[in-house]
């Protein structure tokens, strides 16, 4: 897959599906979940609730309607939150993975990806766009284009030199 960094708002993203940041219960919130949910409108909202009655777990994935984005699909993803304690690296790595892996059930081949839980939920910046890199890198997919979407200067540097540094030896996270 061709990774690129982005800056902007990855609600204007021309992409088969974008990534979004969720919490747990799937009901919209603030960051990218907010801003997807507004930008989207009211049917992707409609669409968390048939699809995720319960929410999601840590770590899981699932897709909606894209609703009013210029994205067909939104890929729901929920990301360790470091302030309550969800400290383990996996847990993130598992977002990426698994969001590639509803993108290939989808048919997606462009998606745009935020920096999962380096925002409100206190991941350390650096390591969030190394996690988010390394596993992009190394997860099979079908999926041609991933856009690293950026949501401030100091995300788009960490991404730049998370995407110039040589990815891990075979088998590592």
């Amino acid at each position: 897959m061709e990774l690129d960094v982005v800056p902007g708002d990855i609600t204007t993203f021309q992409v088969d599906a974008v990534v979004n940041a969720a919490n747990r219960a799937m009901r919209g919130g603030g960051g990218v979940d907010g801003a997807i949910h507004r930008a989207g409108g009211p049917g992707v909202l409609a669409d968390c609730v048939r699809r995720f009655p319960h929410g999601l777990a840590t770590g899981a994935a699932g897709w909606t309607t894209a609703g009013m984005l210029p994205a067909r699909w939104v890929i729901h993803v929920v990301g360790p939150n470091r302030h309550r304690g969800e400290t383990d690296r996996d847990l993130l790595t598992s977002c990426y993975a698994q969001s590639l892996a509803v993108a290939d059930e989808l048919g997606a081949r462009s998606v745009a990806f935020p920096l999962i839980s380096a925002g409100a939920y206190g991941w350390p910046l650096e390591d969030a766009a190394r996690a988010a890199v390394d596993t992009l890198r190394a997860t099979p997919t079908k999926v041609e284009r991933g856009l690293l979407v950026a949501f401030n200067s100091a995300a788009e540097a960490a991404l730049r030199q998370a995407l110039r540094a040589d990815p891990p030896p075979l088998g590592t996270p």
